[in-house]
């Protein structure tokens, strides 16, 4: 299926959020997460199912001053 991830479309095989988090990498802990604009709950993301044409982002704290 083909999702957009962070503003690039790609193909991916996972059928859940947790399991697109695991694919590509991500601290899944550490992140933050919206699926087309509504924010997820890491509680939530297991059930959490993927369909073509989704708009996912993972966005990460970020530190500085």
């Amino acid at each position: 299926m083909r999702i957009d991830l962070n503003g690039e479309v790609i193909r991916t095989q996972a059928r859940t959020l947790a399991d697109l988090l695991t694919e590509q990498g991500f601290d899944a802990p550490c992140v933050a997460t919206a699926l087309n604009g509504d924010f997820i709950a890491r509680s939530m993301r297991d059930a959490t199912r993927l369909n073509d044409g989704m708009k996912v982002e993972v966005l990460s704290p970020m530190q500085g001053g």
